[in-house]
């Protein structure tokens, strides 16, 4: 591993701009969310994962694994979410320790509503100024990352 000293000038100027870039990216998106749907990042996140689900609902677990949040913030953002009449949460028949979050119909509504507006947002904001090469060459930069963050787990065999 590197150190810090190790770390050229040029570096870090290629860290600071892709940091600059998702955090003013991710603040584009999260203002175009607010300004269209009245609903935020996070809500939208939850509300993508639930409604693209086969049963319209997960696992509170299995939702924090789906979107990769600690089960603490699905809990509070859920909590958050059920008082606005977006989604429901109910108890698994055959775990007692299990909640369901359901989607509503008003959950729904924003979802649907959220969608055009968001897929245009990222459209004009990301795939509309970046060519089919640069595009290519960002796919496998953002694969080569995660397997660094997250590697796969090891094999026992």
């Amino acid at each position: 591993m590197s150190e810090v000293s190790e770390v050229s000038a040029e570096q870090w100027r290629v860290w600071r701009s892709f940091y600059a870039m998702r955090r003013q990216l991710d603040r584009a998106l999260e203002n175009q969310l607010q300004t269209d749907s009245a609903i935020s990042s996070a809500d939208y996140e939850i509300l993508l994962a639930i409604f693209e689900s086969t049963e319209k609902r997960l696992r509170s677990r299995d939702l924090a694994e789906r979107i990769g949040w600690e089960k603490s913030r699905i809990s509070h953002q859920v909590s958050r979410m059920t008082a606005r009449g977006l989604l429901n949460r109910t108890e698994c028949e055959d775990d007692l320790r299990g909640t369901w979050v359901e989607i509503t119909a008003e959950g729904r509504r924003a979802t649907l509503g959220a969608m055009r507006g968001h897929t245009r947002a990222i459209r004009e904001f990301f795939f509309d100024v970046l060519d089919e090469r640069e595009l290519a060459a960002l796919l496998s930069v953002s694969d080569k990352v995660l397997a660094a963050v997250a590697p796969a787990p090891c094999d026992p065999a």
